[in-house]
């Protein structure tokens, strides 16, 4: 046996060894976080995974196929208007209104079309964090002056987050920018603006199947929360409507794909995500079958959540293991949260980025989360924080990022993130 080939073998089997001698099952801790990060992965997987994942990898793969690299490259690529370029990126969570983990697969289309490093981080950032309604129950619940600085500080964070992530890479994407300057002309198959509403028609669905409850029943997102399902229906109708029309998809297989899933919101009227699931298992059989396009189309979209859908509930169970779900326990016991949080000083503003890094947030589930710690003596200072490195980043969203740009990038994303939250914390907390 050659030992200088065997040591690393040798040492990872003493390891799993001895993790599994003194794995601590039984202590009531324990037991109770992987209880807890089962519990965790279920509600992803019940809440997120049809509804979030599938409309975000279904536009994920759209932008591959149907979204030209030169087209991407002219408003997000390295030698884009910065102007042009920063801002939409750093404004496109208004209308998304995702998670850190739904905006993966988008992330990826763009950043493999060609877009540049730093657009890309800030449209990856902005994704989660500029969610209007969020922001809108976050100065409702928590004070209006939280809201603006959440408000405004994740605009500006996502553009500096971006452009800071450009400059660290500039060489890298300059190589890059130069390799693409030649790229041929795109084959025009339909004009633009019936690429728009194609798109147009699944972000809908997207966000329409995702809107969050309002608690005010008198408010404007209160009302469209009420006519959700309505609104999503519309979208889809338009959607089957775009696919027979424009993408030549046989108009029988669209019909009875709706039939079905009419029946199912009969059938199952107080179960959405049964219907929604018939759709979406109706358009993969359509598309997959399908000669050309749509079937590139199916084949891009298979490849993300293959890419993508494994490391997110892995990385989805690590942190429920670790800290729990919301108003529950995990290993890290959620009082040295609390306590690690109060005030404004430099430690209480990087635990609070750092632990909202980790943490899994759910679109509005970070708002009753910091009330509640807020109400056991959380600084307004770590409050902003939490909030600006929350929503953002996650666990499971490092463990996708690390597949998709590598471990350097996310690395430095990553830090950037907490670095940043952290100073603009302490600033606020400085002034309130």
């Amino acid at each position: 046996m050659d030992l200088k080939k065997e040591w690393k073998p040798l040492l990872l089997i003493i390891g799993v060894f001895l993790f599994s001698f003194y794995l601590p099952v039984g202590t009531p801790r324990f037991d109770n976080a992987v209880t807890e990060s089962l519990q965790l992965v279920k509600w992803y997987a019940q809440e997120h995974v049809i509804l979030c994942l599938i409309p975000a990898f279904f536009i994920a793969g759209a932008i591959a196929v149907f979204v030209s690299q030169a087209s991407v490259m002219k408003y997000l690529g390295s030698r884009a208007n910065k102007f042009l370029s920063y801002s939409v990126a750093s404004v496109s969570g208004t209308i998304l209104a995702v998670c850190s983990c739904t905006v993966l697969p988008l992330f990826a289309g763009i950043y493999q079309m060609g877009a540049g490093l730093g657009p890309a981080t800030a449209f990856l950032y902005s994704g989660p964090a500029i969610n209007v309604l969020a922001i809108v129950l976050t100065a409702r619940v928590l004070g209006l002056e939280l809201g603006v600085a959440r408000a405004v500080g994740a605009v500006v964070f996502s553009v500096v987050v971006g452009l800071l992530t450009h400059f660290i890479f500039r060489k890298e994407e300059t190589e890059k920018a130069n390799a693409q300057m030649n790229l041929p002309e795109p084959i025009v198959h339909r004009p633009l603006w019936q690429n728009i509403i194609y798109f147009a028609s699944m972000i809908g669905i997207l966000v329409f199947a995702n809107w969050g409850k309002s608690n005010d029943t008198s408010s404007f997102w209160f009302a469209i929360y009420s006519f959700k399902w309505q609104i999503t229906s519309a979208f889809s109708i338009l959607f089957g409507v775009v696919l027979f029309l424009w993408f030549g998809l046989e108009w029988w297989k669209i019909t009875l794909t709706a039939i079905a899933v009419i029946i199912g919101a009969i059938l199952f009227p107080h179960e959405p995500m049964l219907p929604f699931a018939v759709g979406a298992i109706g358009l993969s059989i359509i598309t997959s079958t399908h000669k050309g396009e749509t079937r590139e189309w199916f084949n891009q979209t298979w490849g993300f959540a293959k890419q993508i859908l494994p490391l997110l509930l892995g990385g989805i169970l690590v942190a429920g293991l670790l800290l729990g779900r919301p108003g529950h326990e995990g290993i890290i016991p959620s009082e040295w949260v609390a306590s690690a949080v109060g005030g404004n000083s430099l430690w209480a503003n990087l635990f609070a980025s750092i632990a909202g890094a980790f943490m899994y947030f759910a679109t509005l589930t970070e708002i009753p989360i910091l009330q509640g710690l807020l109400g056991s003596g959380m600084g307004k200072g770590p409050a902003l924080t939490l909030l600006l490195a929350g929503p953002a980043l996650s666990l499971p969203s490092m463990l996708v990022l690390n597949k998709i740009i590598g471990f350097k990038k996310t690395i430095v994303y990553v830090v950037l993130v907490i670095i940043i939250a952290t100073i603009t914390g302490i600033i606020y907390g400085a002034i309130y």
